[in-house]
Protein backbone atom coordinates (compact mmCIF):
# COMPACT_ATOMS: atom_id res chain seq x y z
CA UNK A 1 0.00 0.00 0.00
CA UNK A 2 2.74 2.56 0.76
CA UNK A 3 4.24 1.84 -2.67
CA UNK A 4 0.84 2.33 -4.33
CA UNK A 5 0.39 5.64 -2.53
CA UNK A 6 3.76 6.79 -3.75
CA UNK A 7 2.90 5.87 -7.33
CA UNK A 8 -0.43 7.71 -7.08
CA UNK A 9 1.34 10.72 -5.60
CA UNK A 10 3.67 10.71 -8.60
CA UNK A 11 0.74 10.96 -11.00
CA UNK A 12 -1.07 13.42 -8.73
CA UNK A 13 1.64 15.92 -7.82
CA UNK A 14 1.16 18.54 -5.15
CA UNK A 15 0.11 21.49 -7.30
CA UNK A 16 0.58 23.95 -4.48
CA UNK A 17 4.37 23.62 -4.72
CA UNK A 18 6.07 26.31 -6.82
CA UNK A 19 8.39 23.79 -8.52
CA UNK A 20 5.44 21.60 -9.49
CA UNK A 21 3.69 24.63 -10.96
CA UNK A 22 6.85 25.56 -12.84
CA UNK A 23 7.21 22.16 -14.48
CA UNK A 24 3.51 21.82 -15.28
CA UNK A 25 3.67 25.21 -17.00
CA UNK A 26 6.80 24.14 -18.87
CA UNK A 27 5.04 20.99 -20.05
CA UNK A 28 1.92 22.90 -21.14
CA UNK A 29 3.76 25.65 -22.99
CA UNK A 30 6.44 23.36 -24.39
CA UNK A 31 3.95 20.97 -25.96
CA UNK A 32 0.87 23.03 -26.80
CA UNK A 33 2.01 26.65 -27.24
CA UNK A 34 4.74 25.48 -29.61
CA UNK A 35 2.38 23.91 -32.12
CA UNK A 36 3.68 26.21 -34.93
CA UNK A 37 7.21 24.97 -34.18
CA UNK A 38 6.19 21.30 -34.35
CA UNK A 39 4.30 21.98 -37.56
CA UNK A 40 7.32 23.73 -39.07
CA UNK A 41 9.68 20.91 -38.08
CA UNK A 42 7.59 18.39 -39.97
CA UNK A 43 8.10 20.33 -43.21
CA UNK A 44 11.90 20.18 -42.96
CA UNK A 45 13.87 17.43 -44.71
CA UNK A 46 15.47 14.78 -42.54
CA UNK A 47 13.23 15.41 -39.52
CA UNK A 48 11.58 12.31 -38.03
CA UNK A 49 9.31 11.69 -35.08
CA UNK A 50 12.24 10.75 -32.84
CA UNK A 51 13.97 14.09 -33.39
CA UNK A 52 10.73 16.01 -32.85
CA UNK A 53 10.13 14.25 -29.52
CA UNK A 54 13.71 14.89 -28.43
CA UNK A 55 13.46 18.54 -29.42
CA UNK A 56 10.17 18.85 -27.52
CA UNK A 57 11.87 17.38 -24.47
CA UNK A 58 14.69 19.92 -24.83
CA UNK A 59 12.19 22.79 -24.97
CA UNK A 60 10.32 21.53 -21.91
CA UNK A 61 13.55 20.94 -19.98
CA UNK A 62 14.94 24.37 -20.81
CA UNK A 63 11.67 26.10 -19.93
CA UNK A 64 11.39 24.16 -16.69
CA UNK A 65 14.98 25.02 -15.78
CA UNK A 66 14.38 28.73 -16.29
CA UNK A 67 11.15 28.65 -14.28
CA UNK A 68 12.86 26.67 -11.51
CA UNK A 69 15.03 29.67 -10.73
CA UNK A 70 11.86 31.72 -10.30
CA UNK A 71 9.94 29.12 -8.29
CA UNK A 72 9.30 31.23 -5.20
CA UNK A 73 5.85 31.31 -3.60
CA UNK A 74 5.18 35.02 -4.14
CA UNK A 75 6.72 35.15 -7.60
CA UNK A 76 6.09 32.04 -9.63
CA UNK A 77 2.35 32.41 -10.25
CA UNK A 78 2.68 35.94 -11.64
CA UNK A 79 5.58 34.91 -13.89
CA UNK A 80 3.74 31.89 -15.24
CA UNK A 81 0.55 33.85 -15.90
CA UNK A 82 2.50 36.42 -17.93
CA UNK A 83 4.32 33.70 -19.88
CA UNK A 84 1.10 31.77 -20.53
CA UNK A 85 -0.59 34.83 -22.02
CA UNK A 86 2.51 35.68 -24.02
CA UNK A 87 2.72 32.08 -25.25
CA UNK A 88 -0.92 32.15 -26.35
CA UNK A 89 -0.38 35.33 -28.35
CA UNK A 90 2.92 34.17 -29.84
CA UNK A 91 1.46 30.83 -30.87
CA UNK A 92 -1.18 32.64 -32.87
CA UNK A 93 1.12 35.15 -34.60
CA UNK A 94 3.87 32.63 -35.36
CA UNK A 95 1.35 30.11 -36.62
CA UNK A 96 -0.74 32.59 -38.61
CA UNK A 97 1.92 34.81 -40.19
CA UNK A 98 5.12 32.79 -39.94
CA UNK A 99 6.83 35.62 -38.02
CA UNK A 100 9.62 35.07 -35.51
CA UNK A 101 10.05 36.76 -32.16
CA UNK A 102 13.46 38.37 -31.68
CA UNK A 103 14.69 41.62 -30.03
CA UNK A 104 13.81 43.64 -33.13
CA UNK A 105 10.23 42.42 -32.90
CA UNK A 106 10.12 43.55 -29.25
CA UNK A 107 11.15 47.06 -30.31
CA UNK A 108 8.47 47.00 -33.00
CA UNK A 109 5.86 46.06 -30.39
CA UNK A 110 6.94 48.88 -28.09
CA UNK A 111 6.64 51.41 -30.91
CA UNK A 112 3.35 50.09 -32.32
CA UNK A 113 0.43 52.49 -32.02
CA UNK A 114 -3.24 51.78 -31.41
CA UNK A 115 -4.14 51.67 -35.11
CA UNK A 116 -1.50 49.08 -35.92
CA UNK A 117 -2.44 46.99 -32.89
CA UNK A 118 -6.11 47.05 -33.87
CA UNK A 119 -5.30 45.69 -37.32
CA UNK A 120 -3.72 42.62 -35.72
CA UNK A 121 -6.69 41.70 -33.54
CA UNK A 122 -8.95 38.81 -34.49
CA UNK A 123 -11.23 36.26 -32.88
CA UNK A 124 -8.66 33.52 -33.54
CA UNK A 125 -6.15 35.49 -31.49
CA UNK A 126 -8.75 35.61 -28.72
CA UNK A 127 -9.27 31.85 -28.91
CA UNK A 128 -5.52 31.21 -28.72
CA UNK A 129 -5.19 33.52 -25.73
CA UNK A 130 -8.13 31.85 -24.01
CA UNK A 131 -7.17 28.20 -24.57
CA UNK A 132 -3.40 28.43 -24.29
CA UNK A 133 -3.12 31.30 -21.84
CA UNK A 134 -6.17 32.37 -19.86
CA UNK A 135 -7.63 28.95 -18.95
CA UNK A 136 -4.40 27.45 -17.57
CA UNK A 137 -3.67 30.77 -15.84
CA UNK A 138 -7.12 30.64 -14.21
CA UNK A 139 -6.45 27.07 -13.04
CA UNK A 140 -3.07 28.10 -11.63
CA UNK A 141 -4.41 31.11 -9.74
CA UNK A 142 -6.95 28.85 -8.00
CA UNK A 143 -4.22 26.68 -6.50
CA UNK A 144 -3.81 27.26 -2.74
CA UNK A 145 -0.63 28.73 -1.33
CA UNK A 146 2.34 26.45 -0.80
CA UNK A 147 3.18 25.30 2.73
CA UNK A 148 5.91 27.24 4.46
CA UNK A 149 9.46 26.13 3.72
CA UNK A 150 12.81 27.40 4.91
CA UNK A 151 14.84 29.61 2.61
CA UNK A 152 17.83 27.24 2.32
CA UNK A 153 15.56 24.30 1.51
CA UNK A 154 13.60 26.28 -1.09
CA UNK A 155 16.78 27.60 -2.70
CA UNK A 156 18.37 24.16 -2.71
CA UNK A 157 15.32 22.59 -4.31
CA UNK A 158 15.20 25.26 -7.00
CA UNK A 159 18.88 24.80 -7.83
CA UNK A 160 18.54 21.03 -8.00
CA UNK A 161 15.51 21.39 -10.30
CA UNK A 162 17.39 23.85 -12.50
CA UNK A 163 20.38 21.50 -12.72
CA UNK A 164 18.22 18.52 -13.61
CA UNK A 165 16.51 20.53 -16.34
CA UNK A 166 19.82 21.57 -17.86
CA UNK A 167 21.21 18.04 -17.68
CA UNK A 168 18.07 16.65 -19.36
CA UNK A 169 18.32 19.24 -22.12
CA UNK A 170 21.99 18.45 -22.75
CA UNK A 171 21.42 14.69 -22.79
CA UNK A 172 18.55 15.03 -25.27
CA UNK A 173 20.60 17.39 -27.43
CA UNK A 174 23.50 14.95 -27.55
CA UNK A 175 21.15 12.11 -28.51
CA UNK A 176 20.18 13.92 -31.73
CA UNK A 177 23.22 16.15 -32.09
CA UNK A 178 23.92 15.56 -35.78
CA UNK A 179 20.38 16.39 -36.87
CA UNK A 180 20.10 19.22 -34.34
CA UNK A 181 23.27 21.01 -35.46
CA UNK A 182 22.31 20.69 -39.12
CA UNK A 183 18.77 21.97 -38.47
CA UNK A 184 19.92 24.94 -36.39
CA UNK A 185 22.53 25.86 -39.00
CA UNK A 186 20.32 25.56 -42.07
CA UNK A 187 17.00 26.74 -40.60
CA UNK A 188 17.86 29.60 -38.25
CA UNK A 189 14.25 30.70 -37.86
CA UNK A 190 13.62 27.65 -35.65
CA UNK A 191 15.48 29.16 -32.71
CA UNK A 192 13.16 32.21 -32.73
CA UNK A 193 10.04 30.02 -32.70
CA UNK A 194 10.66 28.33 -29.33
CA UNK A 195 7.91 29.73 -27.11
CA UNK A 196 8.09 31.26 -24.50
CA UNK A 197 11.90 31.16 -24.34
CA UNK A 198 12.04 33.43 -27.40
CA UNK A 199 10.04 36.04 -25.48
CA UNK A 200 12.20 35.70 -22.35
CA UNK A 201 15.41 36.10 -24.33
CA UNK A 202 14.21 38.93 -26.58
CA UNK A 203 12.61 41.03 -23.85
CA UNK A 204 15.68 40.54 -21.65
CA UNK A 205 18.02 41.55 -24.47
CA UNK A 206 16.09 44.74 -25.15
CA UNK A 207 15.94 45.54 -21.44
CA UNK A 208 19.68 45.05 -20.97
CA UNK A 209 20.42 47.18 -24.02
CA UNK A 210 18.19 50.01 -22.80
CA UNK A 211 19.74 49.97 -19.32
CA UNK A 212 23.34 49.71 -20.50
CA UNK A 213 23.02 52.18 -23.37
CA UNK A 214 24.41 55.69 -23.19
CA UNK A 215 22.28 58.30 -21.48
CA UNK A 216 21.84 61.96 -22.31
CA UNK A 217 21.32 63.84 -25.59
CA UNK A 218 22.17 62.19 -28.92
CA UNK A 219 25.72 62.46 -30.20
CA UNK A 220 26.20 65.43 -32.52
CA UNK A 221 27.14 64.58 -36.11
CA UNK A 222 27.95 66.96 -38.93
CA UNK A 223 28.87 69.82 -36.59
CA UNK A 224 30.55 71.60 -39.51
CA UNK A 225 27.51 71.34 -41.81
CA UNK A 226 27.13 74.14 -44.34
CA UNK A 227 25.65 74.82 -47.76
CA UNK A 228 27.65 75.12 -50.93
CA UNK A 229 27.39 78.58 -52.51
CA UNK A 230 24.74 78.92 -55.20
CA UNK A 231 25.19 80.74 -58.45
CA UNK A 232 23.74 84.23 -58.49
CA UNK A 233 20.04 84.08 -59.30
CA UNK A 234 19.81 80.32 -58.76
CA UNK A 235 16.70 79.05 -57.02
CA UNK A 236 16.97 77.32 -53.63
CA UNK A 237 16.39 73.55 -53.69
CA UNK A 238 13.14 71.91 -52.64
CA UNK A 239 13.57 68.18 -52.18
CA UNK A 240 10.49 66.13 -51.35
CA UNK A 241 11.64 62.95 -49.60
CA UNK A 242 8.82 60.41 -49.43
CA UNK A 243 9.47 57.59 -46.97
CA UNK A 244 7.36 54.66 -48.07
CA UNK A 245 6.03 51.94 -45.80
CA UNK A 246 6.12 48.18 -46.45
CA UNK A 247 6.51 48.57 -50.23
CA UNK A 248 8.46 45.88 -52.02
CA UNK A 249 10.19 46.59 -55.29
CA UNK A 250 8.96 43.52 -57.13
CA UNK A 251 5.34 44.77 -57.08
CA UNK A 252 6.12 48.04 -58.90
CA UNK A 253 5.29 47.91 -62.60
CA UNK A 254 8.04 50.49 -63.12
CA UNK A 255 10.40 47.68 -62.11
CA UNK A 256 8.95 45.07 -64.45
CA UNK A 257 5.94 43.81 -62.48
CA UNK A 258 3.32 42.50 -64.89
CA UNK A 259 0.39 44.32 -63.29
CA UNK A 260 -0.10 48.08 -63.89
CA UNK A 261 0.51 49.19 -60.31
CA UNK A 262 2.18 52.47 -61.39
CA UNK A 263 -0.14 53.87 -64.08
CA UNK A 264 0.25 57.51 -63.02
CA UNK A 265 4.02 57.56 -62.65
CA UNK A 266 4.33 55.74 -65.97
CA UNK A 267 2.85 58.82 -67.68
CA UNK A 268 5.76 61.02 -66.58
CA UNK A 269 8.65 61.54 -69.03
CA UNK A 270 11.24 58.77 -68.80
CA UNK A 271 13.89 61.48 -68.98
CA UNK A 272 12.87 62.81 -65.55
CA UNK A 273 11.65 59.71 -63.64
CA UNK A 274 14.10 56.99 -62.66
CA UNK A 275 13.11 53.86 -60.75
CA UNK A 276 16.06 51.98 -59.28
CA UNK A 277 15.42 48.25 -59.39
CA UNK A 278 18.10 46.78 -57.11
CA UNK A 279 17.81 48.59 -53.79
CA UNK A 280 18.35 46.93 -50.40
CA UNK A 281 16.91 48.10 -47.08
CA UNK A 282 18.66 48.67 -43.75
CA UNK A 283 16.24 46.43 -41.89
CA UNK A 284 13.02 44.48 -42.17
CA UNK A 285 10.91 46.68 -39.88
CA UNK A 286 10.31 50.41 -39.49
CA UNK A 287 11.91 50.61 -36.06
CA UNK A 288 15.15 49.22 -37.45
CA UNK A 289 15.19 50.80 -40.91
CA UNK A 290 14.22 54.41 -40.25
CA UNK A 291 17.04 55.33 -37.84
CA UNK A 292 19.53 53.41 -39.98
CA UNK A 293 18.59 54.94 -43.34
CA UNK A 294 18.83 58.48 -41.91
CA UNK A 295 22.30 57.79 -40.47
CA UNK A 296 25.62 58.28 -42.32
CA UNK A 297 27.33 55.04 -41.28
CA UNK A 298 25.43 52.50 -43.35
CA UNK A 299 23.81 49.28 -42.17
CA UNK A 300 26.99 47.38 -41.29
CA UNK A 301 28.39 50.11 -39.02
CA UNK A 302 25.16 51.58 -37.64
CA UNK A 303 24.57 50.97 -33.93
CA UNK A 304 20.98 51.57 -32.85
CA UNK A 305 22.05 51.44 -29.19
CA UNK A 306 24.15 54.60 -29.53
CA UNK A 307 21.75 57.51 -30.05
CA UNK A 308 22.99 60.14 -32.44
CA UNK A 309 21.69 62.97 -34.58
CA UNK A 310 20.52 62.16 -38.07
CA UNK A 311 20.21 63.56 -41.58
CA UNK A 312 17.49 66.03 -40.61
CA UNK A 313 19.67 67.54 -37.85
CA UNK A 314 22.57 67.98 -40.27
CA UNK A 315 20.40 69.61 -42.93
CA UNK A 316 18.91 71.97 -40.38
CA UNK A 317 22.35 72.83 -39.01
CA UNK A 318 23.48 73.63 -42.55
CA UNK A 319 20.76 76.31 -42.68
CA UNK A 320 17.97 74.59 -44.62
CA UNK A 321 14.30 74.51 -43.65
CA UNK A 322 13.22 70.99 -42.70
CA UNK A 323 9.68 69.71 -42.21
CA UNK A 324 8.51 66.18 -41.34
CA UNK A 325 4.88 65.25 -42.08
CA UNK A 326 3.65 61.95 -40.68
CA UNK A 327 0.70 59.78 -41.62
CA UNK A 328 1.79 56.82 -39.52
CA UNK A 329 2.86 56.06 -35.97
CA UNK A 330 5.62 58.66 -35.77
CA UNK A 331 9.18 59.32 -36.84
CA UNK A 332 10.95 57.03 -34.32
CA UNK A 333 12.74 60.05 -32.86
CA UNK A 334 14.14 61.32 -36.17
CA UNK A 335 12.04 64.49 -36.27
CA UNK A 336 12.20 65.40 -32.59
CA UNK A 337 14.48 68.40 -33.21
CA UNK A 338 12.94 69.72 -36.45
CA UNK A 339 9.46 71.07 -37.27
CA UNK A 340 7.05 68.15 -37.56
CA UNK A 341 3.34 67.45 -37.71
CA UNK A 342 0.75 64.76 -38.37
CA UNK A 343 -1.73 64.79 -41.24
CA UNK A 344 -4.68 65.20 -38.90
CA UNK A 345 -3.07 68.23 -37.22
CA UNK A 346 -3.88 71.02 -39.67
CA UNK A 347 -2.14 74.40 -39.65
CA UNK A 348 -4.03 77.41 -38.36
CA UNK A 349 -6.54 78.71 -40.89
CA UNK A 350 -6.39 75.55 -43.02
CA UNK A 351 -9.47 74.20 -44.72
CA UNK A 352 -10.79 70.90 -43.33
CA UNK A 353 -9.65 67.66 -44.90
CA UNK A 354 -11.88 66.65 -47.83
CA UNK A 355 -14.61 64.13 -47.12
CA UNK A 356 -13.48 60.54 -47.57
CA UNK A 357 -9.80 61.29 -46.97
CA UNK A 358 -9.98 60.33 -43.29
CA UNK A 359 -12.35 58.08 -41.35
CA UNK A 360 -11.72 59.52 -37.90
CA UNK A 361 -9.09 56.92 -37.08
CA UNK A 362 -6.62 57.18 -39.95
CA UNK A 363 -6.16 59.04 -43.22
CA UNK A 364 -5.18 57.95 -46.68
CA UNK A 365 -1.70 59.11 -47.61
CA UNK A 366 -3.04 61.76 -49.95
CA UNK A 367 -3.81 63.79 -46.82
CA UNK A 368 -0.06 64.48 -46.70
CA UNK A 369 -0.55 66.90 -49.60
CA UNK A 370 -3.39 68.83 -47.99
CA UNK A 371 -2.55 72.49 -47.24
CA UNK A 372 1.14 71.98 -47.90
CA UNK A 373 1.61 75.61 -48.87
CA UNK A 374 0.31 76.79 -45.49
CA UNK A 375 2.50 74.31 -43.63
CA UNK A 376 5.54 75.58 -45.51
CA UNK A 377 4.58 79.22 -45.00
CA UNK A 378 4.81 78.64 -41.24
CA UNK A 379 8.52 77.77 -41.49
CA UNK A 380 11.43 80.16 -40.94
CA UNK A 381 11.53 82.47 -44.01
CA UNK A 382 15.30 82.86 -43.82
CA UNK A 383 15.76 79.12 -43.99
CA UNK A 384 13.29 78.79 -46.85
CA UNK A 385 15.42 81.18 -48.87
CA UNK A 386 18.26 78.68 -48.57
CA UNK A 387 16.14 75.64 -49.41
CA UNK A 388 13.66 73.13 -48.05
CA UNK A 389 13.71 69.39 -47.41
CA UNK A 390 10.16 68.13 -46.91
CA UNK A 391 9.76 64.58 -45.60
CA UNK A 392 6.48 62.68 -45.95
CA UNK A 393 6.14 59.48 -43.92
CA UNK A 394 3.47 57.24 -45.43
CA UNK A 395 1.08 54.70 -44.02
CA UNK A 396 1.74 53.09 -47.39
CA UNK A 397 1.15 49.34 -47.58
CA UNK A 398 1.17 48.61 -43.87
CA UNK A 399 -0.44 45.25 -43.20
CA UNK A 400 -2.11 43.04 -42.43
CA UNK A 401 -5.24 45.10 -43.20
CA UNK A 402 -4.14 46.10 -46.71
CA UNK A 403 -7.76 46.76 -47.71
CA UNK A 404 -7.78 49.77 -45.36
CA UNK A 405 -4.87 51.44 -47.16
CA UNK A 406 -6.50 52.08 -50.54
CA UNK A 407 -9.55 54.25 -51.34
CA UNK A 408 -12.56 52.78 -53.17
CA UNK A 409 -11.61 54.28 -56.56
CA UNK A 410 -8.16 52.63 -56.49
CA UNK A 411 -9.26 49.07 -55.78
CA UNK A 412 -8.44 47.94 -59.31
CA UNK A 413 -7.41 44.41 -58.39
CA UNK A 414 -10.33 42.30 -57.23
CA UNK A 415 -11.35 40.45 -55.24
CA UNK A 416 -9.12 41.62 -52.42
CA UNK A 417 -8.69 40.09 -49.00
CA UNK A 418 -10.98 41.98 -46.61
CA UNK A 419 -9.57 40.42 -43.48
CA UNK A 420 -6.55 41.00 -41.29
CA UNK A 421 -6.12 37.22 -41.05
CA UNK A 422 -4.20 36.89 -44.27
CA UNK A 423 -3.65 33.16 -43.94
CA UNK A 424 -7.42 32.65 -44.23
CA UNK A 425 -7.64 34.38 -47.62
CA UNK A 426 -6.57 32.87 -50.94
CA UNK A 427 -3.11 34.21 -51.70
CA UNK A 428 -4.38 35.86 -54.90
CA UNK A 429 -6.72 38.02 -52.80
CA UNK A 430 -3.89 38.97 -50.45
CA UNK A 431 -1.79 40.08 -53.41
CA UNK A 432 -4.76 41.99 -54.86
CA UNK A 433 -5.20 43.97 -51.65
CA UNK A 434 -1.48 44.67 -51.47
CA UNK A 435 -1.24 45.75 -55.11
CA UNK A 436 -4.08 48.21 -54.53
CA UNK A 437 -1.93 49.87 -51.88
CA UNK A 438 0.94 50.18 -54.36
CA UNK A 439 -1.43 51.86 -56.82
CA UNK A 440 -2.41 54.23 -54.00
CA UNK A 441 1.24 55.11 -53.43
CA UNK A 442 1.60 55.60 -57.18
CA UNK A 443 -1.12 58.26 -57.16
CA UNK A 444 0.38 59.98 -54.12
CA UNK A 445 3.76 60.23 -55.85
CA UNK A 446 2.24 61.43 -59.13
CA UNK A 447 0.25 64.13 -57.35
CA UNK A 448 3.33 65.05 -55.34
CA UNK A 449 5.11 65.69 -58.61
CA UNK A 450 2.19 67.84 -59.75
CA UNK A 451 2.48 69.88 -56.55
CA UNK A 452 6.24 70.22 -56.98
CA UNK A 453 5.67 71.57 -60.47
CA UNK A 454 3.59 74.39 -58.95
CA UNK A 455 6.62 75.35 -56.84
CA UNK A 456 9.11 75.63 -59.69
CA UNK A 457 8.84 79.39 -59.95
CA UNK A 458 10.29 79.62 -56.46
CA UNK A 459 12.36 76.45 -55.96
CA UNK A 460 14.52 74.01 -57.87
CA UNK A 461 12.34 70.98 -57.16
CA UNK A 462 12.91 67.24 -57.03
CA UNK A 463 11.57 64.10 -55.38
CA UNK A 464 13.13 60.99 -53.90
CA UNK A 465 10.92 58.09 -52.81
CA UNK A 466 12.18 55.02 -50.97
CA UNK A 467 10.42 52.44 -48.83
CA UNK A 468 11.65 51.48 -45.37
CA UNK A 469 11.35 47.71 -45.92
CA UNK A 470 9.46 45.15 -47.93
CA UNK A 471 6.79 42.55 -47.17
CA UNK A 472 6.12 38.83 -47.41
CA UNK A 473 2.81 37.92 -49.01
CA UNK A 474 2.64 34.22 -48.30
CA UNK A 475 5.86 33.11 -49.97
CA UNK A 476 7.08 30.00 -48.11
CA UNK A 477 4.26 30.50 -45.61
CA UNK A 478 5.54 33.90 -44.46
CA UNK A 479 3.43 37.05 -44.10
CA UNK A 480 4.18 40.63 -43.07
CA UNK A 481 7.79 41.55 -42.21
CA UNK A 482 10.27 41.79 -39.34
CA UNK A 483 12.34 38.64 -39.91
CA UNK A 484 15.91 38.79 -38.54
CA UNK A 485 17.93 40.46 -41.28
CA UNK A 486 20.43 37.63 -41.67
CA UNK A 487 17.68 35.18 -42.62
CA UNK A 488 15.08 37.56 -44.06
CA UNK A 489 13.73 36.70 -47.54
CA UNK A 490 14.37 39.11 -50.38
CA UNK A 491 10.70 40.13 -50.36
CA UNK A 492 11.35 41.92 -47.05
CA UNK A 493 14.65 43.62 -47.98
CA UNK A 494 14.23 44.51 -51.69
CA UNK A 495 12.64 47.98 -51.77
CA UNK A 496 11.71 50.55 -54.43
CA UNK A 497 13.58 53.82 -54.86
CA UNK A 498 12.33 56.44 -57.33
CA UNK A 499 13.98 59.72 -58.32
CA UNK A 500 12.17 62.55 -60.07
CA UNK A 501 14.62 65.06 -61.49
CA UNK A 502 12.74 67.48 -63.77
CA UNK A 503 14.29 68.51 -67.04
CA UNK A 504 15.29 72.15 -67.08
CA UNK A 505 16.05 72.24 -63.35
CA UNK A 506 19.41 73.18 -61.94
CA UNK A 507 20.11 69.65 -60.72
CA UNK A 508 19.33 68.07 -64.10
CA UNK A 509 21.56 70.65 -65.81
CA UNK A 510 24.44 69.76 -63.47
CA UNK A 511 24.34 66.05 -64.35
CA UNK A 512 25.86 64.21 -67.30
CA UNK A 513 23.26 63.39 -69.97
CA UNK A 514 21.89 59.86 -69.60
CA UNK A 515 23.81 59.16 -66.41
CA UNK A 516 20.74 58.77 -64.19
CA UNK A 517 19.37 56.19 -66.62
CA UNK A 518 22.48 54.15 -65.95
CA UNK A 519 21.63 53.96 -62.24
CA UNK A 520 18.42 52.01 -62.83
CA UNK A 521 19.98 48.55 -62.71
CA UNK A 522 22.94 49.36 -60.46
CA UNK A 523 22.92 48.02 -56.87
CA UNK A 524 21.97 50.62 -54.26
CA UNK A 525 20.76 50.59 -50.67
CA UNK A 526 19.56 52.68 -47.77
CA UNK A 527 23.26 53.36 -47.15
CA UNK A 528 23.07 55.81 -50.06
CA UNK A 529 20.16 57.88 -48.75
CA UNK A 530 21.96 60.18 -46.26
CA UNK A 531 24.70 61.13 -48.71
CA UNK A 532 22.49 61.38 -51.80
CA UNK A 533 20.15 63.82 -50.06
CA UNK A 534 23.07 65.94 -48.85
CA UNK A 535 24.54 66.01 -52.32
CA UNK A 536 21.16 66.77 -53.90
CA UNK A 537 20.53 69.91 -51.82
CA UNK A 538 24.15 71.10 -51.78
CA UNK A 539 24.84 70.43 -48.08
CA UNK A 540 28.29 69.36 -46.93
CA UNK A 541 29.77 68.12 -43.62
CA UNK A 542 32.54 65.86 -42.45
CA UNK A 543 30.11 62.91 -42.43
CA UNK A 544 29.27 63.32 -46.13
CA UNK A 545 30.74 60.51 -48.26
CA UNK A 546 30.72 61.21 -52.02
CA UNK A 547 31.21 57.50 -52.75
CA UNK A 548 27.76 56.83 -51.31
CA UNK A 549 26.09 59.74 -53.08
CA UNK A 550 24.21 58.20 -56.00
CA UNK A 551 24.40 61.48 -57.92
CA UNK A 552 28.11 62.18 -57.34
CA UNK A 553 29.35 60.13 -60.30
CA UNK A 554 26.80 61.83 -62.56
CA UNK A 555 27.84 65.40 -61.83
CA UNK A 556 29.66 67.26 -64.58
Amino acid sequence: MPLLKRLLAWFQPDTTRPLTQAWLAALWMGLLANWPLWKQLQTLPGINLGFTLAFAGMVIAATGAVLSLLAWPRLIKGVIVLLLLAAGALAYFIGAYGIVFDPTMVVNMIQTDVRETRDLLSWRLGVSLLLLGALPAWWLLRRPAAPAQSLPRRLGGNLVSFTLGIVAMVVLALSVFATLSSTMRNHKTIRYMVTPLNAVYSVSAVGVRSLSGPKGPPVVIGADAQLLPRAEGAKPPLLLLVVGETARSMNFSLNGYARPTNPELAKLPATSLFSLRDVTSCGTATAASLPCMFAPQGREAFDADKPQENLLDVLQRAGLAVLWLDNQSGCKGLCDRVPNSFTAKLPEGATPLPAGLCDGEECFDEALLHELDKRIAALDPARLQRGLVLVMHQMGSHGPAYFKRSPPDLKHFQPECRSNELQKCPREQVVNGYDNTIATTDRLLARSVQWLQTQQARFDTGMLYVSDHGESLGENGLYLHGMPYAIAPREQTHVPMILWVPEGGALAASLKPGCLQGLINQPASHDNLFHTVMGWVGARADVYQPARDLLAACRR
